[in-house]
Parts: structure tokens; C-alpha cells; sequence
């Protein structure tokens, strides 16, 4: 350490240099205060008894506490709004405790209901007696991997989709016009099973049209349009349905929205599909609520919410794969084609449901 002289030569007495070396140590510790607080990550120092010492700005706006009501809690309580986030927290800290440094990912729920996945990295004696963890919100890198998942699913069957549709379309073609050619012919007793084969090929034409929608990109003309009006005639469309099932549509609409560039039928293939979903899944009757309104970076937030039973976590995370449904005569087609005629429009799906409480829909969309 280099040592200054005094201006008269003489050298500097020891209570400046002590005064030096407080000003240097003051200067670093609120340098790493700044960092500490500043960090976008959520920082918690803890001591050996699981008590928090300290947290930074990032940690109290993830558990919805300021610092007063955080400092001197044990480490899993602001955790605990769910029991298994609680068992997690637990085990996290067994594994550091073991290991001297722990990563692991848990599934937090926000204040606003809403879940993030929350990557938690904890190292013991970053300090004296002092350990350390900090809270990494993963969420959308989580989401964007699964998306380029799914983009990539949909690429390969795309591919084998065109292939598959024109090789039972021929032989459908010739079964179907047999089969007019009989109906005359058929026996009065024998009339219901000419019906049964004409919806079952129908039904197979059906699921032929979706494999070709995922085939290849289809020319599509985009116009502008109010979004509002194209979901009112898709629930135009569907009203009929939803009384026979004892449903109700509860919506509402963002009237000052701006228009989007969209190709409208496509954009109502998806919503009734969502909707005509939505509706199956209450057998005993409820409400649909609908709402679009103006999201952040000039987009259209659309969201449809139903009071079924709800989709377990591990079936959710499957939604939108081929053939994975929840129906007892669905293919998970419908749901594949929503997310393809989706992402053409520049445009975005999340889910949300919870067993026993209903399912919503979310769907993004560029405003124009």
C-alpha cells in the first residue's frame, strides 16, 4: 500500500490513515448496497437459524412485502401462500445446508394469482455467519423454449401431414360416393347404420382439413379488422350451442381498441374452436366469460374463461401436441391448428387452469 507524505515531509499520524481506511470501506459498502438493491434478480441474506437479515427491492416486489415485514421472518415464509411451494423451499435449503451451494426451480405464485417459474441459487457464508440466495424469474425464457418446442413440433408434422391427408382423401372420395349410390337402396331397418357411417366419414373429412391447415403455409389475406366484432359473430355462430347446454356468455369489450391485420376467418376457426371447447367441457351448464381489451406494446389481450373441471398441471403442459386431448372423441388436432393460424398472425396462446376451477385462454395479437 503506498503511503502518502505529509506536506512537510513528515508521515501521515494513525488516526488519518484509520480515517483513510473507514472512508475506503464505507465507500465499498455502499457500492455494494447500490448492487445489491439495484440487482433485477431477488436478493435475500439469511443467517444459520433460516432467519432473513436482508432483502433488496426486486425480493420485496416478488413477495408483495416491504422489507420491515420480511427482515427477521424464517427464510420459507414468504413462501408459504402454497403448501408444495413450501415443501420445495424446504428441500432447497436441506440441499445447501448438505451441498454448501443448491439450484433449483420452483413454481411461485404471485400476489396477483398468476404463477412464475422462480429459479432459486443459494450459497452458505457469502458473509460471516451470513448466506445467500438469489431469485431469478425464468418465466419467459421457460415460455420461449416451449414455444420453439412447439414450432418445431409443428414444422415436422407439417410435413408428414400433407403426405397422410391426400392418401386417405382419394380412397374417402370413392367410400363416400358409394355410399350415396346406396342410400336408395338401403333397408328402412338398415337407415341407421347408413347414418353412423356418413357422420363417422364426415368426421374423418373433418380431421383431414386440419392436417392439411398444419400441411404448409396457406395463402393468407390479411385485412383490417375490428377484432371486436369478428369475436361477436363467432359467439353469433355459437349461441345456438351454448343454449342448448344451458351456457351463458358473459363479455366484455375494449371499444376503443384499434383495429388489427388479420385474416378473420382464421381468427374465428380459432375462437370458436376455444369456445366450442370451453362449452363441452360444462355439461351441466355455466358461464363463458370473453373480454378483449389493450395490452402493453400495442397489443390485443383476448381472454376466455370457463367454470369446467379444470386440466390438471401435466395434462396443461401437453395442450396444443398432436392427438393429446382431453376429449373422448378429440384428435388435439383443433388446438394445434389454433396455435399454427396463432403464431401466423405474429400472435401468442397461454393457458391457465387449476382442477376444479375452470380454464381461461389467453391469446396476444398485434394491434395494427
Amino acid at each position: 500500500m503506498e503511503i502518502k507524505l505529509e506536506q512537510d515531509g513528515t508521515l501521515p499520524s494513525k488516526p488519518d490513515v484509520v480515517f483513510s481506511k473507514n472512508a475506503k470501506l464505507q465507500e465499498y459498502e455502499q457500492r455494494y448496497k447500490r448492487i445489491f438493491e439495484d440487482s433485477i434478480d431477488g436478493l435475500i441474506l439469511w443467517d444459520y437459524q433460516y432467519r432473513i437479515v436482508d432483502v433488496n427491492f426486486t425480493a420485496e416486489k416478488l413477495f408483495g412485502l416491504p422489507k420491515e415485514k420480511l427482515i427477521g421472518r424464517l427464510f420459507y415464509e414468504p413462501f408459504s401462500k402454497l403448501e408444495k411451494q413450501t415443501l420445495e423451499i424446504k428441500k432447497h435449503l436441506k440441499q445447501v445446508i448438505e451441498k454448501g451451494y443448491y439450484t433449483s426451480i420452483i413454481i411461485f405464485e404471485m400476489i396477483s394469482g398468476k404463477n412464475r417459474h422462480i429459479e432459486i441459487s443459494s450459497k452458505l457464508d457469502i458473509m460471516a455467519d451470513l448466506n445467500f440466495t438469489a431469485l431469478k424469474d425464468i418465466t419467459e425464457k421457460m415460455d420461449m423454449q416451449e414455444q420453439l418446442r412447439k414450432s418445431e413440433t409443428l414444422k415436422v408434422i407439417g410435413e408428414l401431414a400433407a403426405g397422410i391427408a391426400h392418401e386417405i382423401r382419394n380412397p374417402m372420395t370413392a367410400l363416400k360416393g358409394f355410399i350415396q349410390l346406396l342410400e336408395g337402396s338401403i333397408k328402412q331397418e338398415h337407415s341407421m347404420y347408413y347414418e353412423v357411417i356418413t357422420s363417422e366419414l364426415e368426421r374423418i373429412d373433418t380431421i383431414i382439413n386440419e392436417f392439411l391447415l398444419l400441411a404448409k403455409p396457406q395463402e393468407i389475406r390479411f385485412q383490417e379488422k375490428n377484432l371486436n366484432q369478428i369475436m361477436r359473430e363467432t359467439l353469433d355462430i355459437l349461441h345456438a350451442q351454448a343454449v342448448l347446454h344451458n351456457v351463458q356468455f358473459s363479455t366484455g369489450f375494449d371499444e376503443k381498441l384499434s383495429p388489427i391485420f388479420c385474416e378473420p376467418n382464421q381468427l374465428k376457426k380459432v375462437f370458436i374452436n376455444l369456445i366450442k371447447n370451453a362449452i363441452e367441457v360444462m355439461p351441466d351448464g355455466g358461464k363463458i366469460t370473453v373480454t378483449i381489451e389493450a395490452f402493453e406494446n400495442k397489443q390485443a389481450l383476448i381472454s376466455i374463461q370457463d367454470e369446467g373441471i379444470g386440466i390438471s398441471k401435466e395434462k396443461l403442459q401437453r395442450l396444443g401436441e398432436a392427438f393429446f386431448t382431453t376429449k373422448e372423441r378429440g384428435t388435439g388436432l383443433g388446438l394445434m391448428v389454433s396455435y399454427k393460424i396463432i403464431e401466423e398472425h405474429k400472435g401468442s396462446i397461454r393457458i391457465e387452469s387449476e382442477v376444479g376451477k375452470g380454464t381461461t385462454f389467453f391469446i396476444t395479437l398485434p394491434l395494427h
